[in-house]
This record gives structure tokens, C-alpha cells and sequence, in this order.
């Protein structure tokens, strides 16, 4: 009866957020509560329930969030991202510029988070188009795969980041993973993939393009590479420091204070606003304009993220989490494909990414514990299985379809197909990490 309830509460916010158009926070919250109910809580501790699983979750994720947003929205405003597209058209040229589109989304969607990259990135995209006279798809699609997998895989974005926390995985040793699980998932699903589909006709819209930053005002290369990466360069050297067998205790306590990702994402920002910001000529006044602008831009995420941990609070508290364990134990089913299988089911039925992983965290949390599974792996395995079967929920799905001027079936043959091709990779290679670590 009990798991019936889950199923039951689980499609209950399924059909809020899909059918209802209900606003997800608001899905998690009444959902959560009504389960606490059925799940035999008591009627005076349902409240608290779920203001701690929010809590717990915001506790440590608020700052990673908030000051990415931050970082992120400082590297589009003050050209940096620019001029990292720039210099990298330049470096591949003609011949090789589809590797160029591909690195260049994956630099840039490392510090920003993906609503903001993808607007960022569609006019360079048509620019290119434009200029060489190839097929829209053809260079879009491999910068929007980059987009999508580090958006899906990479922390320090929303989805990822709050499963490292709930899963109790370490930051830097998920993000190095997931840069080896990255990368072969953007080149399958982005350059050799979208050479099937020169065919596809594509006629972007010129008023998706807005205008350039001039050249001369755009801040430097080692200026704009270096502050846009030093969050992943921090966190990575961080990891790599701490796991020598032999280091200075006094050095080992000083960088796992400079690697946590909330102190790792304030230096970022400090140095950021240094020197994309006040060293750029720009008034503090007007920095701090772009931070609080950026905190508008993710405010619904972290209460999406906060309704998710009331949800998984509920079900840890009623005891029902050992009972979801014990029954998705019997099925014999290698805990990471299962949590891969059971976000991408959520994804397909949401069309949310983050919401479809969140709410497979607080089910596959207790299966992950009781058989031992690398938490690391599970955060890429759940965020895998987030990326798949975009279709007309997905909010990407109608922005690549809007902005590339596609017909419905090419849309699905193009991005649909994309989204699952980089889904699948991602879990081939979460499934061979596991086999070697």
C-alpha cells in the first residue's frame, strides 16, 4: 500500500506540472504534504517535514547557486563570453568550425547556466551560419549539445549540484568524472550526429539577433578564459590535491576549505568582479545591477530545488524510503541504470531536467546507500537519465524549435533525437567508469 502511494503521489505531480501547468514549487509543496499524510506522518509533524527537507537542501546549495548565477551572468553582460567565441572562430577556422561551435559551448556552459547560454549562444550561432553559408542544424546543434550536457552533468548547475549534496558525493571528484563522461557525449551527440542532418531546412529568424559588443571593448582572451573557468580550475586542483597520498596535514584542512564549492564560487565571483567588472571600467553600482538581476533568473530554480527536498524529506521520515529500497533491490537491476531509467521515465512525463532528477534522488537515495554505490557515478547516472526524450514539455525543446524556424517533426528528428543520443552515452560511460574505479 504504501509504495502504491508513492506511485500515486509521484503521478499526482506528474499531472500538476505537465497537465495542470501548475507551477512546480507549488506541485512539490502540495504534493509532499498530501503523501506525508497517506504515508502515516503525523498531522502535526507533516509541516515540519517538509520545512527541513527544504532546509537541508537550500542549507548548503543557496550560495553555489546564487553566486554561480552571478558569475555566469557577469561573463555574458561583460563580453567575456563574446570574445571566448570569438578567439575560438579564430583558432579553428573555416575547415574545422564545428569543433570550434563545440568548444566554444562547452567553455561557456560551464559558468552559465542553460536559458541564459542558449540565448547567449544562438546569435554567435547564426552569425557562423550566416557567414559560411551552412546549415543552421548543422552548427547549432553540437554548441546546443555541449549547452545541454554540461547543464545536465556539471556541477556547479542546479540539477547536478543538489545531487551531489543529497547524495553526500564529493563536488570536485563528480565534476572530473563528469568532464570524462562530457566529452565523448558532445562529440557523439553533437558533431557526428548532426551531420545526418544537413537536410534538415532551418531559415533562423534575423530578430534572434541581437547586437554585438564592438570588438575593442570586449575584455581580454587570458582575461575572459581564465575568470570564466576558474571555478572548474579551482575545484579540480582542489580534488586533485587532496587525493595525494602523502600531503601536509595544515595544507590538506587549507584546501578543503579553498575546494567547497560555496567558497570555491565566492572567490570565483570576487575575482570576477575584478577583473571582468571594476578593472572593465564598470561601476559597482552597475555590477551589482547584473548580480540582482542574475538572482531573478534562478529564483524559481531554487525554490524548485527547495520542493524537491521536502519531497524526499517525506518519504525518508515516513520510513517508506527503506521499503522503495527493498523492493527496487529485488528487481536485480544495477542501482546506476536504475536511477538513470527512473529519471528518464520522470523526464519524459515532466519535461523538466532538474525536476525529473530531484525526484528520483529521494528515491533512489536509500538503494544507493544499502548497496554501496559511488555517489559520484549515481549524480551523472540520475543526470543522464535527465537529459532524455525531450519532447513538447521541455521548454528547450520549443526554444530550439522557435529559434531555428523548424517544422515539429524536424525538431523531434534534430533535437528530440539529440537529447536522448547524449542521455545514452552519458549512461554508457557512467556504466564504464564504474567497471574501471
Amino acid at each position: 500500500m504504501t509504495i502504491l502511494i508513492v506511485l500515486l503521489s509521484i503521478l499526482l505531480l506528474i499531472v500538476m506540472v505537465s497537465a495542470l501547468r501548475i507551477n512546480a514549487f507549488i506541485s512539490f509543496l502540495i504534493v509532499s504534504i498530501l503523501a506525508g499524510i497517506l504515508l502515516g506522518i503525523p498531522v502535526d509533524k507533516v509541516a515540519s517535514s517538509v520545512e527541513k527537507g527544504i532546509g537541508d537542501v537550500l542549507g548548503s546549495l543557496t550560495i553555489i547557486i546564487t553566486v554561480g548565477a552571478m558569475l555566469g551572468k557577469l561573463v555574458a553582460e561583460s563580453g567575456a563570453a563574446q570574445k571566448i567565441a570569438t578567439v575560438m572562430m579564430k583558432v579553428c577556422g573555416e575547415k574545422y568550425i564545428q569543433w570550434g561551435v563545440v568548444a566554444t559551448g562547452f567553455l561557456i556552459g560551464i559558468p552559465l547556466f542553460y536559458g541564459i547560454g542558449f540565448v547567449l549562444m544562438v546569435p554567435l550561432i547564426f552569425s557562423v551560419v550566416y557567414k559560411y553559408k551552412l546549415p543552421a542544424i548543422y552548427i547549432g546543434l553540437p554548441m546546443l549539445a555541449a549547452l545541454s550536457v554540461t547543464h545536465g552533468f556539471l556541477p556547479p548547475h542546479p540539477s547536478p549540484s543538489a545531487l551531489v549534496i543529497q547524495f553526500k558525493a564529493n563536488m570536485g571528484l563528480t565534476l572530473l568524472y563528469g568532464l570524462l563522461i562530457a566529452i565523448p557525449a558532445i562529440i557523439i551527440g553533437g558533431p557526428l550526429f548532426s551531420r545526418t542532418l544537413k537536410g534538415i531546412p532551418s531559415s533562423p529568424l534575423a530578430s534572434f539577433i541581437p547586437s554585438e559588443i564592438p570588438e575593442d571593448a570586449l575584455p581580454g582572451t587570458f582575461n575572459s578564459f581564465f575568470t570564466a573557468l576558474l571555478p572548474v580550475l579551482l575545484l579540480l586542483g582542489a580534488t586533485v590535491f587532496t587525493l595525494g597520498a602523502h600531503a601536509d596535514p595544515a595544507m590538506t584542512s587549507f584546501f578543503a576549505l579553498a575546494g567547497n564549492p560555496a567558497i570555491v564560487m565566492l572567490i570565483a565571483l570576487i575575482a570576477a568582479t575584478l577583473t571582468l567588472g571594476l578593472f572593465q571600467g564598470m561601476k559597482m553600482s552597475y555590477i551589482m545591477e547584473i548580480y540582482g538581476d542574475a538572482i531573478k533568473d534562478v529564483a524559481m530554480i531554487l525554490l524548485i530545488i527547495g520542493g524537491s527536498g521536502a519531497l524526499k524529506q517525506v518519504l525518508v521520515d515516513s520510513g517508506v524510503s527503506g521499503q522503495i529500497a527493498g523492493l527496487l533491490k529485488d528487481l536485480n537491476m544495477q542501482p546506476l541504470f536504475l536511477g538513470w531509467l527512473i529519471t528518464a521515465v520522470i523526464r519524459f512525463c515532466v519535461g523538466s531536467a532538474t525536476v525529473a532528477g530531484l525526484t528520483t534522488a529521494g528515491i533512489i537515495l536509500p538503494l544507493m546507500i544499502s548497496t554501496n554505490t559511488d555517489p559520484n557515478l549515481m549524480v551523472l547516472a540520475v543526470g543522464a537519465g535527465s537529459l532524455m526524450f525531450s519532447h513538447v514539455n521541455d521548454a528547450g525543446f520549443w526554444m530550439f524549435k522557435e529559434y531555428f524556424n523548424l517544422s515539429m517533426k524536424d525538431t523531434f528528428k534534430s533535437w528530440a533525437a539529440m537529447e536522448s543520443i547524449v542521455g545514452i552515452v552519458g549512461l554508457a560511460g557512467v556504466l564504464l567508469l564504474n567497471q574501471i574505479i
